[in-house]
């Protein structure tokens, strides 16, 4: 069992195990402090994300490569967002999202599938079934993290999804450690989702 799920490791450099692991550790930081609503959420995924890119670089997954590297932007624009206060209370509280902001997010999400695409038959890496749903896995989690960064509830349905995809996705592509930090990722993601829905019960009650 134990050679099945890491035999692809043997061929593997020591230190991309070791950073891989670095940052799963770092990534699972990251989403218990979502959970949490704290803001060092993006700290942690900074660091987890920046490593991911020169991972996925390494290993030619240039969507992952991709998702990762929007969310080293996307992570210093939320702790902007989560740093701005009105009176000493956030200007940016957890919330539903809006109309408009569900227009902004198929937008989104269609710009960066369109966006994957086009890199994926640029370098000719259109060849795989994991392409095709890296490409959806890809407008799910852009869309999630802009929602994260601007507090939306909302937010977790859609790592959820994306997360119990990318299980199966991640181990069939050969990346075992990675794929088991999803199934951590998507436990913690519905307890967030719980966790931010009872602090907004709260609030509007």
């Amino acid at each position: 069992m134990i050679d099945f799920l890491f035999s692809q490791y043997k061929n593997y450099p020591n230190y991309e195990i070791a950073l891989e692991l670095t940052a799963i550790f770092f990534g699972l930081l990251s989403v218990w402090f979502a959970k949490k609503n704290n803001i060092l959420v993006f700290p942690t995924g900074i660091i987890n994300t920046a490593i991911y890119v020169y991972l996925l670089w390494e290993w030619s997954l240039l969507g992952d490569m991709m998702i990762n590297f929007y969310y080293v932007i996307m992570s210093v624009y939320g702790w902007y967002i989560w740093t701005r206060k009105k009176d000493k209370v956030d200007e940016f509280p957890i919330s539903k999202i809006t109309s408009s902001e569900i227009k902004k997010g198929m937008l989104l999400f269609l710009a960066s599938i369109a966006l994957v695409i086009s890199v994926y038959i640029f370098f000719d890496k259109l060849t795989h079934w994991t392409s095709y749903i890296d490409t959806f896995v890809t407008g799910i989690f852009f869309v999630g993290m802009w929602l994260m960064a601007r507090r939306k509830i909302e937010n977790w349905i859609l790592w959820i999804i994306g997360d119990i995809i990318s299980i199966p996705m991640y181990f069939a592509k050969g990346y075992t450690f990675t794929s088991i930090q999803y199934v951590f990722f998507t436990i913690i993601a519905i307890y967030g989702y719980l966790e931010w829905k009872k602090i907004l019960q709260q609030k509007t009650n």
